[in-house]
């Protein structure tokens, strides 16, 4: 059993947020930032931000606020963002397509490496300068690029023969895009990404309003 502390994702996704706003400061030339300021720019509170970052250790002092600089290394560090990530996109439907052209995951730390797809008509073909290789190939080539992380975006009727297929490779995470629960080993983390869930979300707050 992992003696890993499990925090919440909550506070994870505000962990990226804070980054933002604090490579935008840094960017600026701020040397200092004060939870107040984080608090204000991220639609929280000062003591939510000082809890969150309290959940990793110690940071700034009390009446100084945080360094800047010192802030971003540590938040990038506790997120895994002080090294790089090699990635594969399961599935060349329009979803895995516009992924691998998205920039914004290279800027990231994250490296898309190999495509794969279950269609022989979509395998040899090119996607933004990468082969499409077929899914019978992923433990292969995962351990050959030593790839952590796949993105899966098949079609739902392949997800059950794709899964097990990742759960052969040795991959360690995958971001899940599908609308199916994956059965995936223990050693596998899976974030599940369901845009029909959060317009749902989105609806309850707007129908609150």
């Amino acid at each position: 059993m992992s003696n890993k502390k499990k925090i919440a994702e909550s506070a994870i996704s505000r962990l990226s947020l804070y980054l933002r706003i604090l490579e935008d400061m840094v960017e600026e030339g701020e040397p200092t930032v004060s939870s107040q300021t984080m608090a204000s720019q991220s639609g929280t509170t000062a003591a939510q931000v000082r809890k969150d970052l309290s959940l990793f250790g110690s940071f700034g002092r009390r009446g100084l606020g945080y360094s800047s600089t010192d802030l971003v290394s540590r938040i990038r560090q506790i997120l895994g963002l002080n090294r790089r990530w090699k990635i594969a996109v399961i599935g060349m439907g329009r979803i895995g397509s516009a992924l691998v052209e998205h920039k914004g995951f290279f800027d990231r730390g994250f490296d898309i490496v190999a495509l794969f797809d279950t269609s022989d008509f979509k395998v040899g073909s090119n996607v933004h300068g990468l082969k499409v290789h077929h899914v019978n190939d992923m433990r292969a080539l995962v351990q050959d690029k030593n790839i952590e992380i796949v993105v899966l975006t098949v079609p739902v009727e392949a997800v059950t023969d794709v899964t097990d297929l990742i759960n052969d490779s040795g991959v360690r995470g995958i971001l899940n895009w599908t609308p199916a629960r994956l059965a995936v080993s223990q050693s596998i983390e899976v974030k599940n990404v369901n845009m029909v869930m959060e317009l749902e979300a989105l609806s309850f707050k707007l129908s609150q309003s």
